[in-house]
């Protein structure tokens, strides 16, 4: 395979190793800190490569995480040295007075010699992003650090020609992530739109005209006459949870044995590679082997994500039911499809969130009598096969909607990414007047 050849620098650029234009983690905060001294914190999952700081939480230093001790200022640039595959690397700009960053960062403040701005695109373009990854070590947590970043080389032209380079990024990402944001928000709202289509045809129907009675659920609201309200353990044969042993941090292959993680039933969809490979000296356990047409849910997860529920549809190779799913033998009378979409409705999700419990917020659990004691309206068995077509011909619609709204927006972020590479390695001439027209793709969304 062909390697292609770096374009030349233009010739007024400069190329140095960034400790000689830089200077790193120069602020830290003392152990002998004022324990209710209030700082904003914020840590490596609260950055990435296109939002820069998302969000920051508000501690005492004596409650705050021994990791907050990195101090920031305006013009400085963080990037992450663990979990380098994350991408987190952030300009700061106007921050608070006491804002504090985690270990995790290496923390960049330019010289005089450097624009901060430009500092931070480079600090944010593939080439060296690339670089920091590649030279990390570890595979299931890679991480650098802040000697070896020092090491890696910035090229740069004179400090105008810099601050026009930031300045003409500033307004051209401006522009793109405006059309991100506008794209992110058309997804949220086709989640929406399948969402009330699930709860509409589950809980009303398809007939608009068909007679309503009160359900005597808050959350159910009228329900077709001829449909019964109950719990859902008088829809179901029984309920189990699975095993959930010590496992390798990688996917069975193969004619292996596999242990699913709770995110397997995250999407619309089951997906089988979310499993753990049971290690080979471990005697699986056969009770817990997942068959085609189960139909698992999700105990413990995010508020948001428990009570997920998906069935089985595709075995790549032996799996079996962690303890964190719940797997459901369904009654005969009960369209496992008209199942799974009740239990994703929002009558479900209500009482999902009602009932679940525990002390994070990135753990929820909700148990078996939670599951059981689920009050939904069951339509005819006959009904519930035409509820479930109706449902697929309309998720089909929002899919191919949705699928093309992702493309679109991984296109732009791809001409984001190109146009600060291109523009941090000289290959947009600042000296001359540069033309403000987009890719036709762009103007076109």
């Amino acid at each position: 395979m062909k390697v292609a050849t770096p374009l030349p620098l233009p010739p007024h650029w400069q190329t140095k190793k960034l400790k000689f234009v830089v200077t790193c983690n120069d602020e830290t905060l003392s152990e002998q800190t004022d324990p209710d001294f209030e700082l904003e914190y914020v840590d490596i999952s609260s950055v990435d490569l296109l939002h820069g700081i998302k969000s920051s939480e508000q501690l005492l230093f004596a409650n705050a995480p021994s990791r907050a001790r990195r101090r920031v200022q305006h013009g400085d640039t963080i990037i992450s040295t663990v979990r380098t595959y994350l991408k987190a690397v952030a300009t700061v700009l106007s921050p608070p007075p006491n804002l504090v960053v985690s270990t995790g960062f290496a923390v960049l403040r330019p010289l005089p010699v450097l624009d901060p701005g430009f500092l931070g695109y480079f600090s944010k373009s593939d080439k060296f992003v690339s670089e920091i990854v590649a030279n990390s070590t570890g595979v299931s947590y890679p991480a650098t650090n802040p000697a070896d970043i020092l090491r890696l080389s910035i090229s740069y032209p004179p400090l105008p020609e810099q601050s026009a380079i930031a300045a003409f990024l500033d307004e051209r990402t401006a522009h793109l992530d405006g059309l991100i944001r506008r794209k992110e928000g058309l997804l949220k709202l086709l989640a929406e739109q399948r969402a009330t289509l699930i709860t509409r045809a589950v809980t009303r129907g398809l007939n608009a005209a068909t007679p309503l009675q009160e359900s005597g659920v808050l959350w159910l609201g009228q329900v077709p006459t001829h449909w019964q309200v109950k719990r859902l353990k008088f829809a179901l044969a029984g309920i189990e949870q699975g095993w959930s042993p010590q496992c390798d941090a990688y996917p069975a292959e193969e004619g292996e044995w596999g242990v699913m993680k709770v995110g397997c039933v995250n999407g619309d969809v089951f997906d089988p590679t979310e499993n753990k490979r049971l290690p080979v000296e471990l005697e699986p356990r056969f009770a817990y082997e997942l068959k085609i047409g189960d139909v698992l849910v999700s105990r413990a997860n995010t508020l948001e994500l428990v009570g997920s529920a998906a069935i089985v549809h595709i075995l790549p190779t032996r799996l079996l039911l962690c303890d964190k799913l719940y797997r459901l033998e369904v009654q005969p009378e009960v369209d496992k499809e008209f199942l799974v979409y009740m239990l994703r409705s929002k009558v479900a999700r209500v009482q999902y969130e009602r009932e679940a419990t525990g002390t994070s917020g990135s753990m929820q659990n909700i148990g078996q009598d939670t599951i059981l004691n689920l009050q939904f309206a069951l339509p005819p068995l006959s009904e519930q096969h035409e509820i479930v077509v109706a449902i697929n011909k309309g998720n089909e619609r929002l899919d191919k909607m949705t699928d093309i709204t992702n493309r679109e927006i991984a296109k732009l972020r791809e001409y984001r990414a190109a146009l600060i590479t291109a523009a941090v390695t000289g290959r947009i001439n600042m000296r001359v007047a540069v033309p403000k027209e987009e890719p036709a793709f762009v103007e076109a969304l």
